[in-house]
């Protein structure tokens, strides 16, 4: 995402807990020829979200676009499920969310412009009992992009959010490990992950730089009358 922002003319901040990850994403988008600031904090901290926004605030005078991609989920049974993954999950996926819309809107609010993008996921309507505190994080994603589109629209502000389904991600690949192990599937992993795919009515996995386009899209294209919409992409897993 942050490349193809770049590729469009978009300086970019990014923001991660992972050192060496912002590093190299800033690299690449210093290498498309737009100017980049590396943000490296954990959102999970108080003040966290609102600083990272103010980093940008700072370099660059305002802020058009915030895409909330940053998330986390663990694949526990529900009946087995634990504090610190409930209390994690919901801090990471729908405190920092919320905390990074609330700073950024302010300033969308005073510019009178501006774009959010939360990243949810299909999962958020689905019964998923292996994966619930993760997709119950995602219904919150839900919730906020309507409230925040509405309280944000008498400021020409639009939030809006996106449905990604499967694509080879490091969490997704780290969560179906895992998925795998507790239906008894690790000694057949690629017969699982095989079936799970079969799942998707276009009969494959979404290419990452696939969902960057709609993310982009979204922050950069979408019609200015597109508010509170949530757009799926997910090979028509999720057909509502």
């Amino acid at each position: 995402m942050a490349v193809q922002l770049a590729a469009r003319g978009c300086a970019v901040g990014v923001a991660d807990i992972n050192a060496e990850g912002t590093a190299e994403t800033a690299r690449l988008v210093r290498q498309a020829g737009a100017q980049a600031e590396e943000i490296v904090a954990d959102l999970t901290s108080e003040g966290g979200p609102e600083a990272a926004v103010q980093r940008v605030v700072d370099r660059w005078g305002g802020i058009d676009a915030l895409v909330n991609n940053a998330g986390y989920g663990v694949i526990e049974p529900f009946l087995d499920s634990t504090y610190k993954a409930w209390t994690r999950t919901l801090a990471l996926n729908v405190t920092a969310l919320a905390m990074a819309c609330k700073a950024a809107g302010r300033v969308m609010r005073d510019q009178r412009s501006g774009r959010i993008v939360n990243i949810t996921s299909p999962g958020s309507r689905m019964a998923l009992p292996d994966y619930t505190a993760y997709t119950a994080s995602k219904a919150g994603v839900d919730s906020i992009t309507r409230a925040l589109a509405v309280a944000l629209a008498p400021y020409g502000v639009l939030v809006n959010s996106l449905a990604p389904g499967m694509m080879d991600t490091e969490m997704q690949r780290s969560t179906e490990v895992d998925l795998a192990r507790i239906n008894g599937r690790s000694g057949d992993l690629q017969a699982f992950l095989d079936e799970r795919t079969r799942r998707i009515p276009l009969g494959r996995r979404a290419e990452i730089s696939e969902v960057a386009e709609a993310v982009v899209w979204l922050a950069l294209d979408a019609p200015p009358y597109m508010t509170a919409e949530r757009l799926n992409m997910s090979g028509g897993l999720d057909k509502d």
